[in-house]
Order: C-alpha cells, then sequence, then structure tokens
C-alpha cells in the first residue's frame, strides 16, 4: 500500500531502547514482532505470534545461554532463538526455523529495517554522524498515535501549526519563516519564533523555564520518509533533537525522539531530563492536535509558507522517485 511506502527504512529502535534479555514488541507494515538484546549485545527479532498457538512472544521472558538467550512464549514456555529454532519437549533436538527472523541493518547503536521488502531508498548516514559529535542524551515521547503516515509527516513538516499546537509551552507569537532548501529527499528549512516571555516568578516556580529563549530559532533537518532533526543552541550546549516515524500499520503511525548533545557549559549535563521533557511535551501536543483533525476535509485555504508540507506531498505521491521543483526558496 502505497501509504505506507514500502521500500523506505525506518529506525525501529536506539539500542538503549532496549533491556537486556527484556522482549520488546515492534510493529512495522502492519505486523508485529518481539525484539530482544542479548548479553553480548546482539539484536533479535521474530515475528511476535508463537507458531504453536499464537501467543504473543513480547509477553513471555528471555533465558540465556553463553551471552546469547532466547524468547520463551509465555503460554507453553517454547523457547525460540534468533533464528526462529525451538527445541520441543521431549525431543532434545533443534528444530528448522519456524520463524522467519526480521532482517535488520545495524549501524553502531542504531536499528534499521525496511521489514519484508525490497529496500527502494538507502538508509540515510546523518545520525552515525551526529553520534559521532554529539552525546547521547536520551530517548523520549515513544508513542504511537491513531493516524496514517501521510497525515504525521504533513504535521510535522506544518511550519504554521507552531504558534497554535506549541502556544502554550512555548508562547509562541508568530512563525517568520526564512528559507526551504529542497535537495531531494532531504531538506532543510529555518525560521525564528518571537515568544512572550515568561514572568521571573514563573521561572522560579518552575526552573525548567530558564532554558527557553525569547527567540527560537530553528533549523530543521529533513530526511524523507522517516527523519526530522531540529538543530537548536541554547547557553549551555547545542542540541540535535531527532525526531523518527514509523508506519506500524496503515492507520497507526509511531514516533519517538533520540536526543544528542554538544556541552558548552557543565549545566547541560544535570539539565538532561529538562531538555528531554520538552521534547515529550512538544511530540504529545503533536499527538493531541492529531487525534482533532477531520483529516478528510477539503483544502479551501493555503497559509504562507507551506512548502514543507509540499516537499513532503510530492515525495510521497513520486516514492522512491525524487521529481522536480529541487529548488531553494
Amino acid at each position: 500500500m502505497k501509504s505506507m511506502l514500502f521500500g523506505a527504512p525506518w529506525l525501529l529502535a536506539h539500542r538503549s531502547m532496549l533491556a537486556v534479555d527484556q522482549p520488546r514488541k515492534m510493529s512495522l507494515y502492519g505486523s508485529d514482532y518481539v525484539m530482544w538484546k542479548d548479553a553480548i549485545g546482539d539484536i533479535h527479532a521474530l515475528p511476535n505470534a508463537c507458531p504453536h498457538m499464537g501467543a504473543m512472544l513480547s509477553e513471555g521472558w528471555c533465558e540465556t545461554n553463553s551471552g546469547t538467550s532466547t524468547v520463551t512464549c509465555p503460554f507453553h514456555a517454547l523457547a525460540f532463538d534468533g533464528k526462529g529454532c525451538t527445541v520441543l519437549p521431549g525431543s532434545g533436538k533443534k528444530t528448522l526455523p519456524q520463524l522467519k527472523p526480521l532482517k535488520l541493518f545495524i549501524q553502531g547503536d542504531f536499528i534499521w529495517s525496511y521489514g519484508d521488502h525490497q529496500p527502494k531508498i538507502g538508509i540515510p548516514t546523518v545520525l552515525d554522524d551526529v553520534a559521532k559529535t554529539y552525546n547521547f542524551v536520551g530517548h523520549t515521547a515513544d508513542i504511537r498515535v491513531e493516524t496514517d503516515l501521510l497525515t504525521m509527516l504533513l504535521n510535522m513538516h506544518d511550519y504554521n501549526h507552531q504558534n497554535g499546537t506549541h502556544r502554550d509551552l512555548f508562547r509562541i507569537t508568530e512563525v517568520e519563516f526564512h528559507q526551504f532548501v529542497d535537495q531531494g529527499h532531504r531538506s532543510h528549512a529555518f525560521y525564528e519564533m518571537p515568544t512572550e516571555p515568561y514572568s521571573l516568578l514563573e521561572k522560579v516556580r518552575k526552573p525548567d523555564l530558564f532554558l527557553l529563549p525569547n527567540r527560537l530559532k530553528a533549523h530543521l533537518e529533513n530526511h524523507f520518509p522517516s527523519l526530522v532533526i531540529f538543530h537548536g543552541e541554547t547557553p549551555l550546549g547545542k542540541i540535535a533533537q531527532c525526531h523518527l516515524f514509523i508506519p506500524e500499520a496503515e492507520n497507526r503511525t509511531r514516533t519517538y525522539i533520540l536526543l544528542f548533545g554538544q556541552v558548552k557549559h557543565p549545566l547541560f549535563n544535570l539539565l538532561g531530563d529538562s531538555f528531554l521533557n520538552f521534547s515529550k511535551v512538544v511530540v504529545e501536543q503533536d499527538a493531541d492536535i492529531l487525534g482533532k483533525i477531520y483529516s478528510d476535509t477539503p483544502r479551501k485555504i493555503k497559509l504562507n509558507n507551506e512548502v514543507g508540507m509540499d516537499w513532503v506531498r510530492r515525495n510521497f505521491e513520486s516514492f522512491p522517485t525524487v521529481v522536480e521543483p529541487n529548488l531553494s526558496k
């Protein structure tokens, strides 16, 4: 189905999101998988339904043997290794693979997959570059939104929604859009957002607010279709806030944030949780508004600076081909 862009790479998780020997459910393209990390750091992923009677393997547990581990079905305690093999009770012999492992592409701490589809575009290398020059702060806002992938991406590239959806947190008064650079499946957006400042009393009551500048400067680096990086700078250091998107099903999209930082002042390390909290609130506000949209409403109004949304629609329609315009605006 075109709505899920088969053949695109999706970042299922960062290694930090997987606890050792703790099975976790992952979904992609309407299929569920169980993913786990063993004690030696290897990542495994299998279809989530036990081939015996369909129990969810992600609801089971892992058993370790010499560092590697198996995932065990919670129904009848059948243990499956990373290749999908098990040992039937009383047999003492390992079976042939009963489950087909999900093919993973692991680059450092990043776990990518194309599902069961042939790759149509390459895996972006930008996160590897970020990881080399920034410190990893953490992950946050791992949520599932009952919306299709296109609607999710349009929201993320709608630069006019900042002073509506995110007004309560940042008190944004307007969006001053500067430039959009179209490079095919990659683009950059530059804009600024003046805000109504918080009072000193408000900041004293909630010290995290001291981190918010009076004018937000935004540089969004976009990699179609799965990644948006917000590059920001504070007096304490730089941040690279990476928003990820995954089509779990035709009308359900998962999103989460990986946060990286370059430290200028020691306080930056102490405020990592505050930066993560701001990121979490932003995603929650986006998810909230997506649940209050009639997506089938005819569009009779077009605002200025919808060039990011146009970029999404054009790439969505032509995927995997890149079509014109490919211009700076």
